[in-house]
């Protein structure tokens, strides 16, 4: 069974956490925050913008704002060969 983060993860996704401040409409001056966390892919985040579409239909509270962080997509590993000695004379 192979893990759904790693295959999305070479797929391109990296994991986004989005902190969505928002308010409800009985509450106005209380602003609360959300955590959202998922694997999308930089710089369009699908996923997450499929999320806010649903917020706005199905929710009943306003979005202040939303901020975005991403971590960088999977990468396979690198390395070179070094010839010689390094000595500290």
């Amino acid at each position: 069974m192979t893990d759904r983060a790693f295959l999305v993860q070479l797929e391109g996704y990296g994991l986004t956490t989005a902190e969505i401040c928002y308010f409800r409409p009985d509450h106005p001056s209380l602003l609360q925050i959300y955590a959202w966390q998922e694997y999308d892919a930089a710089p369009d985040f699908p996923v997450l913008f499929d999320f806010l579409a649903h917020w706005r239909r199905e929710i009943e509270a306003e979005i202040k704002s939303v901020r975005i962080a991403h971590e960088k997509m999977i990468r396979p590993a690198s390395w070179r060969s070094a010839d010689g000695v390094i000595s500290w004379d």
